[in-house]
């Protein structure tokens, strides 16, 4: 029987996503791994493989659609011995204003419908094919007794026909709740005016609305999350970059054959990564129940690109070389401008660093990025007047810093000593390369 090809969560966050590119056409053979299209989501574009053999029947949703949402029906594939006429008038194509429609809009159920996705016994979403989901239905299994032996846990069509029947879980009483929680929900308290108060306020201003895209709404869900929930504290530590400069400066002079640059932010990565591993403690994550303490110190680098921002990940940083760091870090940037970046790319971590010295800041409070613990703002160098440890004022290149930590998981006495293993080691450059 015909089978619904669903949007898929390609991130962890997604929750919606633009159909880019299809890569195969109505008619097409295709086997178990073929690409099937390009999705653009949040963070990235990236292509989507097919997980079960047969014939591109129907594309329901055009190239180029955006805001279509995870489960919604894409296409329609066809198995062995099944033609066109199988899939029945229902199956039209989304409308053309349909991208932020529900599933059952965005394009009607074929003519034996797949069953709707569905969800664990916590509520979370279960992870399974269209067409274990369909024979599962057939066969009255109840998905929840079923152990997926897929990538991620995923229930595929063998483990729906190897499996016995059971009846499924009784449906949870609602007659008395469902009046209220069809009811809106009320505005949060704080969250503002709405849309139409801020647009009657301007009513009488020329101006132009732009519309968010899959990026901006992300980073501003996030954010504002993390900054209602998350219980930040500063630190601040201001950093002599004088032996760092003259450092640099012969170790570019000797690499310069290779075609190695150093720069700056090269050294704060190796010197926050080793840190990490002096103050291990402060080396964490926060997860909701417990904290994780991790072993490698795997730094994420906030990389500004049009429209938003990457925060790539550096795994191990502080058992690579300084060369290595910098290779790596101008891929990561080179490749997060291009919206180039695999997920596992720019999740993870237990730290971040976030530099706008390159645009003149002095210094700034960062916003932390859950599940992080920690995240340094790295202000722009500048010469200032200084107190030598002989008592004696002399000139000195200074680079403000603040250390944002998430009280959670690292208290202040520990932030201080992170803090202050940073600096000590971009104040002692050739210590890092012992």
């Amino acid at each position: 029987m015909p089978t619904e090809i669903l949007m898929p969560a390609l991130s962890p966050t997604m929750e919606e996503g633009t159909l880019a590119k299809w890569l195969v056409k109505e008619g097409d053979t295709v086997s178990s791994g073929d690409l099937l299209a390009e999705i653009e989501t949040d963070k990235a574009t990236m292509e989507f493989e097919a997980v079960d053999d047969g014939v591109v029947g129907k594309i329901l949703v055009a190239e180029g659609s955006e805001g279509v949402k995870v489960n919604t029906p894409i296409a329609v594939m066809l198995e062995d011995g099944e033609s066109a006429d199988d899939i029945g008038a229902a199956s039209a194509p989304a409308p053309a204003a349909a991208p932020a429609a529900t599933p059952t809009e965005a394009a009607p159920a074929a003519a034996t419908p797949a069953p709707a996705a569905a969800k664990a016994a916590d509520g979370s979403r279960l992870f399974a094919t269209p067409l274990a989901r369909r024979i599962a239905a057939d066969k009255g299994l109840d998905l929840n007794t079923i152990s997926g032996s897929g990538p991620h846990g995923r229930i595929v069509k063998a483990d729906v026909e190897n499996a016995t029947a059971a009846p499924k879980a009784a449906a949870p009483a609602v007659a008395a709740s469902a009046p209220a929680a069809s009811a809106p929900a009320p505005a949060a308290a704080g969250t503002g005016p709405t849309t139409d108060q801020v647009l009657a306020m301007y009513g009488d201003r020329e101006f132009e609305e732009v519309s968010l895209d899959g990026m901006r709404k992300t980073i501003a869900a996030r954010l504002t999350e993390a900054k209602q929930n998350v219980p930040h504290f500063y630190l601040r530590k201001d950093i002599e970059l004088d032996a760092l400069m003259t450092f640099r400066g012969q170790l570019n002079k000797t690499l310069e054959l290779r075609g190695v640059k150093l720069s700056v932010n090269d050294f704060i990565i190796k010197a926050c990564a080793l840190a990490l591993q002096q103050v291990p403690d402060a080396n964490a994550v926060w997860a909701n129940d417990r904290v994780l303490s991790l072993k490698p110190s795997d730094v994420a680098v906030a990389v500004a690109i049009e429209g938003g921002l990457f925060t790539p990940v550096l795994k191990d940083a502080d058992m690579k070389s300084l060369s290595a760091l910098s290779a790596e870090m101008k891929d990561l940037a080179s490749r997060a401008r291009d919206r180039k970046l695999a997920p596992h790319e720019y999740q993870g971590g237990s730290f971040a660093i976030s530099n706008l010295g390159m645009f003149g800041i002095d210094n700034f409070d960062a916003i932390i990025n859950p599940p992080h613990a920690a995240i340094l703002a790295v202000g722009a160098g500048a010469k200032k007047p200084v107190v030598g440890a002989d008592g004696e004022l002399k000139v000195a290149t200074v680079m403000s810093t603040t250390l944002s930590v998430d009280h959670r998981v690292i208290d202040g006495a520990l932030g201080a000593n992170l803090l202050n293993a940073i600096k000590n080691n971009l104040e002692n450059p050739m210590a890092m390369l012992a």
